[in-house]
Formats: C-alpha cells, structure tokens, sequence
C-alpha cells in the first residue's frame, strides 16, 4: 500500500495527499465552508506548496458539511465594515492574491461543487479548470444585495459563464440551480449527488496519465492564447511552444513510447510495473454529510 505524506497542519483545512492527486477539503462545516482572513491565508499557502510538489499530478477543491462554499463569513465582514479604504484594498489583495494562486497553480484543478456556492465560492471554482457540480448544488452572486460588487472574482467567474450571463446573474443577485450553472458553462458537468465522487475519479484517472509537464505547459498556453488576435505573434508564438515540447525530454518520451506501443514512464502503470503499486486519493462522499 502505498503510502501518503505527512499532512501540513491547518486550522481550516484538510489536505490530503496520496502519490498523484491532493484533495484540498475547505473545513468549516459550521459556517458552510465560508472564509475569513485566516481561511484564505491557508488556501494561498496550500495552493502555493502543492504547485512546488513534483509528486502531486492534480488537485481538487471540495468543501466538508452541506456546501461547497458560501462566500465571506459574516464575523470577517463584521470587521471588514469597519476597516479604512487602505485596509480593505490590502485585505482583497490577500483574496485575490489566493484566487490568483489557484488560477495559475501549474497542476490541473478540479472543483468538487455540492450545495451552496455563493459569491466567493464561485470564484473558487470559477478559478479551477474543470467544475463538477451535484444536480444538488446552488448558486448566487450576491454581493449587489449587500451594496458590494463581486470584483475581486469577476476575471475568473466573467471568464467562466461569459459576459452575457454575467449581466444577468452579478445585477439579479438570484439564485440559480445547477442545470443553470451547466448550461451558462460555469459548470461543465453535472452529476446525481452520489454519483459526484465517482465522476471526479473518472476525470482524475485521465489527468495522471498525462506528461505532468505538458499539463502545466497547457494549462500556459490556454491563459496566454485566450483572447488573443490571431496575428504573426501567436502565430510564431504557438510554433515555438510546440516546437519546445517536441523537443523536452518528456515529448520525446512520449512519442517514443507510443511507437514503441508502451505506457510512458510517467503514467501510473508504468511506475506501478517498474516496482510499487500506485494509488489515487480519491474524495469520499462521506465528508459531504
């Protein structure tokens, strides 16, 4: 069997790693999993550390309890009310420092959506590359209600469900379902509330068999080609990222191994074959109730 990492030590957090895949379960099921200063803090570090961790191949983002995550805990925006202009404008750079640190973390990201999303949980998973979301899972933007605007998450939920719905949903402040979320394409898949673990899994099982450089170079091309002119800069820009692949140890590993009609050395039955069983943390259902 094989075994897992010793865990850092989090007040809000459970992180759990096990060789290829860390799951990041934000833990304040009394509050529905909503942050304040010290929940953030604890996402950027985790976030950071697990990019530096060459064993971990891909993370998920899940909340314990009966939500995803419901946005600003009312204690912190309690204290928030009463911060000058200098000390919120430091105080959302510590929130958008974090988000920032999820978008660009240089391994795939999955969001593992159950229950209330709201406001600042939908720039968490507006910020991963892929959202599954339970039939069960509910949406709102509500900072408008609150005289507030949803600034900090706009680049990543805009991004996300597109600037038409933007208008809708930002202005509304309504609650939406997840057949909502799915067609707007804040979501790209939905599943029955058992079957959320599974599909995960599934997902899971494509990402670690992928060259963990090319993931990150990918996940860099996207950000940098997104809404782009095609113009002779992409143009030489995008030759020179395939011709910097083709050239790296892993792509020629890659191409290699499928001539030679074998797993790369890299994918987990390779390694597994090469001595040692490989095994993925796989979320429980468990913790969602």
């Amino acid at each position: 069997m094989a075994k897992t990492r010793k865990p850092t030590k989090y007040e809000t957090l459970e992180v759990a790693e096990l060789n290829a895949v860390a799951i990041v379960w934000m833990n304040r099921p009394q509050v529905r999993n909503a942050f304040n200063e010290t929940m953030i803090a604890e996402l950027t570090a985790a976030f950071r550390a697990l990019d530096k961790n060459p064993a971990v191949r891909a993370v998920v983002l899940g909340g314990h309890g009966t939500a995803f995550c419901a946005g600003a805990d009312l204690n912190w925006m309690k204290r928030m009310a009463g911060f000058s202009f200098e000390e919120n404008r430091r105080d959302a750079m510590d929130l958008a420092g974090m988000l920032h640190a999820l978008h660009t973390l240089s391994k795939p990201t999955l969001a593992r959506v159950h229950g209330p999303a709201f406001a600042g949980g939908m720039g968490l998973l507006a910020a991963c590359d892929i959202a599954v979301a339970s039939q069960d899972a509910e949406f709102c933007l509500s900072e408008v209600k609150l005289g507030l605007t949803p600034a900090t998450i706009s680049p990543y939920v805009l991004a996300a469900m597109g600037e038409r719905a933007a208008q809708r949903y930002f202005l509304t402040a309504e609650r939406f379902s997840a057949a909502e979320a799915y067609r707007i394409g804040l979501v790209q898949e939905l599943t029955l509330p058992g079957e959320l673990d599974a599909r995960i899994n599934e997902l899971l099982g494509h990402l670690v068999t992928a060259g963990p450089a090319s993931l990150a170079a990918t996940k860099d091309l996207i950000r940098s080609v997104a809404r782009r002119p095609l113009d002779a800069k992409l143009i030489e820009d995008t030759a020179a990222r395939i011709a910097k692949a083709r050239a790296s140890d892993e792509g020629r590993e890659g191409v290699r191994s499928f001539l030679e009609k074998r797993k790369p050395a890299w994918h987990p039955e390779a390694k597994a074959s090469a001595g040692g069983k490989t095994t993925r943390a796989r979320p429980s259902g468990k913790a969602t109730r």
